[in-house]
């Protein structure tokens, strides 16, 4: 049954029950009108009509022709010359109506311009332009709430766009003049061709969010369980002035081979009420800014935020499944590349609110001398796929071009990322929307990089074959904008493109080193004939990385990070524990390189306890010693516990909130030797070389390398400018191991570090205790380190 809001088929007019339609080709009727998201029957309102002359001038005639023969050329490149041809122009025309929101404010309307995408102030108004190579029509849906709620706001008009006046190419346009700077809401009805099998999932009773839309209103509070069907609309703010970023004010620019990355999740890191911040606060931006001296007491020098682009906490909740009790709390479910998650306002503000509180985290942060980097999912979006679609933006504008199908089987969504769906990314349209959206976040928001979640999907063609060169990956490396930041991809997808050490680079990309985090575990664990793994990985991974002009910090070295499980639970429990999810434990890993140290979960084994205390530090130890750039998980530091969940995606509890009263019972031995080893990784240059070592850096002690039972490892970096070695043992067998300890150079004598076997303070003593013997005993399932000075 067609759909009451569907125009008139052969007229640019909106057909509503009970009024007739002109008989003007170029008339449009707009009504003011509830909300709608599905096709149910129209609410009671005041419709009202009003007519529009259309005029374009010779210019936009000669674009349109233009167009046209580009479109009879060749099919497949005319898409992006449409869309992103920068001198297309359209002239205003003449207005003879002036229809009003039930707000009160006058509108009247142009053809307005293709350029540039998304919702602009321009003299004459808003221009607003939308890219959809399909669609048969297409309309704009305005609203000017009283509050910035999409579940209570007023009437909404809604504008038919004539395709032979309102659109350029494959963009749709209109200018709107009389709305406010402010507090606007829109989207768009795209209706198409219904061939599902073609690619088509068009729609036209779904209000979409504009892809460009820089800013996303939805439900105000994270969470908000009595909100779940809270609908998403764009909205923008050309009213608010400029963000003051200080006449001092400057990104900190660390070099890479300095870099600590801390990886963290906003709304978790003070979300708890142990964070101690009041409640409107608790969970948002501006809760980071109240914790950064914690950042700058552990000494960590950028953060790594989980996904802070728009997307729906809670949609698991909207049908019956499951998971339908979890509240998304990581975020890799994105609905729009450009704004801002806007429930990590303070107080519900609101998406507009968010922006300036980011601006001001971005900001503060930056006084800090720490950098911002963002987890950045464009692998895929929120709409899942046709099974259980949650349309809210590309699938209902142009899902042919956003999405990589199968045209040969249905053109069923290809599925690289295991969310249902997997972004189009080397179309030349979605590229340039990648683009312009990391542009956004470097430029308005100073963001200092962007580390891309499941990047080898960026390594896909259009119908999912693996690229050699893929445009978008060389783009983002060459881009200007983009020159620099620190680009890192995760090199691997959900459908088996693992690419660690051979992701296409042109030596600026870096990379999620999982084989530096996979042997890592298995030789601290115990594991037999692992030793030569680990000394290459230790020393920057050379096998991987030392091609071209790649260095060793583009190897990104971690052993936790947000997925799986936390360092408390990896030396805590050999098996998942995920019965809280509701799928049976059948996500989350199953090979989690873990070793429980005797018991599986919580104890009070004191040797057990002990044991996992030193794996820990044993863990950081050689994340902190290695070549390449370290990153940590948020709660490391004090040794957050999961219970054993290696996939807490959908728990916005303790689960995942930062625990601020375990720290403090934590701050005098977990926390400070956590805390003295970044430091000790910042005083020491040798431990950061920007440059693989050579034989003159480094002395391996070590004469069973071929024996797989040997799992001890000794070896002594130099540094020959400032003479400070620095020797280092790692002893993963369950016995001591008495070490011949190397003469240090002239005139120097080693000092004791770090002891792992130790108890606090006496496992890490900054200056170092003397130390003169000629032999060593190192500990069962413990590391030291031994500093040269005079």
């Amino acid at each position: 049954m067609e759909s009451p809001l569907s125009p008139v088929q052969g007229q640019g007019i909106k057909a509503l029950p009970g009024f007739g339609t002109s008989t003007r080709s170029d008339a449009r009727l707009l009504t003011s009108t509830a909300f709608l998201s599905g096709p149910s029957a129209l609410r009671s309102s005041s419709p009202f009509r009003f007519e529009m002359g259309v005029r374009l001038s010779k210019t936009a005639s000669r674009w349109r022709r233009k167009f046209s023969k580009l479109r009879r050329r060749d099919p497949v490149e005319h898409t992006t010359r449409n869309v992103y041809d920068q001198h297309v122009q359209e002239s205003m025309v003449e207005e003879k109506a002036s229809p009003v929101l039930e707000s009160g404010v006058p509108l009247k309307f142009s053809p307005g311009k293709a350029f540039p995408l998304g919702a602009s102030k321009v003299e004459d108004g808003i221009n607003f332009a939308l890219f959809s190579q399909h669609a048969s029509s297409v309309m704009l849906c305005l609203s000017v709430p009283k509050r910035q709620n999409v579940s209570e706001y007023g009437g909404m008009v809604e504008v038919a766009l004539d395709p032979h006046k309102n659109k350029t190419g494959d963009i749709w346009h209109v200018c709107v003049e009389g709305l406010p700077g402010s507090g606007v809401l829109y989207g768009y009805r795209v209706d198409g061709p219904q061939q599902l099998e073609q690619g088509h999932r068009y729609d036209s009773s779904i209000i979409l969010v504009d892809p460009y839309a820089k800013l996303v209103a939805g439900r105000n509070y994270f969470g908000d369980v009595t909100d779940k069907t809270s609908k998403f609309l764009g909205t923008y703010d050309f009213s608010g002035l400029p963000f003051d970023w200080g006449p001092d004010y400057k990104p900190p620019n660390i070099p890479e081979t300095d870099l600590v990355i801390y990886e963290m999740n906003v709304r978790s890191f003070t979300a708890d009420e142990s964070s101690g911040l009041d409640a409107g606060i608790r969970g948002s931006y501006l809760g980071v800014i109240d914790k950064i001296p914690h950042l700058l007491e552990l000494g960590t020098n950028a953060v790594e935020l989980l996904p802070v682009f728009e997307f729906d906490e809670l949609e698991f909740q909207r049908y019956l499944n499951p998971r339908n009790h979890l509240i998304n709390t990581w975020g890799y479910s994105t609905m729009n590349f450009f704004a801002l998650m806007s429930r990590y306002a303070s107080s519900g503000g609101g998406p507009a609110v968010a922006a300036q509180e980011f601006k001001q985290m971005v900001k503060a942060l930056h006084n800090a001398g720490i950098e911002v980097i963002l987890d950045v999912v464009y692998n895929h979006t929120n709409e899942a796929d046709d099974d259980h679609p949650y349309t809210t933006s590309f699938r209902g504008i142009d899902n042919k071009v956003y999405y990589m199908m199968d045209l040969k089987n249905n053109a069923e969504l290809l599925n690289f990322s295991g969310c249902g769906n997997t972004l189009n990314c080397n179309h030349p349209v979605v590229m340039e929307l990648i683009l312009d959206s990391l542009r956004h976040w470097v430029e308005e928001y100073h963001v200092d990089g962007f580390r891309f979640d499941l990047a080898s999907v960026l390594c896909r063609g259009t119908d999912g074959t693996p690229l050699n060169a893929p445009p978008l990956v060389k783009a983002i490396a060459k881009d200007h904008v983009l020159s620099r930041c620190k680009i890192i991809a995760e090199p691997w997808d959900c459908g088996g493109l693992y690419l660690v050490g051979r992701f296409p680079n042109w030596d600026r990309w870096a990379e999620w080193n999982g084989k530096y985090r996979d042997d890592v575990r298995r030789f601290i664990r115990g594991d037999p004939g692992m030793k030569g793994t680990f000394a290459t990985r230790v020393s920057g991974s050379s096998d991987l990385y030392q091609v071209n002009k790649r260095k060793p910090y583009h190897s990104i070295n971690f052993v936790i990070a947000h997925d799986g499980f936390t360092l408390c639970d990896l030396v805590s429990y050999n098996f998942k524990h995920n019965d809280a999810n509701g799928e049976g434990g059948k996500d989350g890993s199953n090979d989690n390189l873990s070793w429980n140290c005797g018991f599986e979960g919580e104890t009070d084994d004191v040797n057990v306890l002990s044991r996992r205390s030193r794996q820990m530090k044993n863990f950081h130890v050689v994340l902190m010693i290695s070549q390449g750039t370290p990153m940590m998980l948020m709660g490391d530091e004090y040794g957050h516990t999961r219970h054993g969940n290696n996939n807490s995606y959908g728990h916005d509890t303790a689960i995942n909130h930062f625990q601020w009263g375990q720290l403090e019972a934590r701050k005098d031995d977990h926390f400070r030797f956590f805390s003295e080893m970044i430091k000790f990784r910042h005083k020491h240059p040798i431990l950061r070389h920007n440059r693989f070592l050579t034989k003159k850096d480094v002395t391996w002690h070590e004469d069973y390398w071929d024996n797989p039972e040997s799992k001890f490892l000794a070896f002594t970096l130099h540094d020959e400018k400032l003479g400070g070695d620095i020797y280092l043992a790692f002893n993963a067998h369950d016995y001591i191991v008495k070490v011949v300890i190397p003469s240090p150079p002239p005139k120097q004598q080693w000092h004791r570090v770090v002891d792992t076997n130790l108890q606090s303070p006496n496992d890490f003593v900054p200056e170092g205790v003397p130390f003169s013997g000629s032999s060593y005993n190192v500990a069962p399932y413990s590391s030291i380190i031994l500093e040269a000075k005079l």
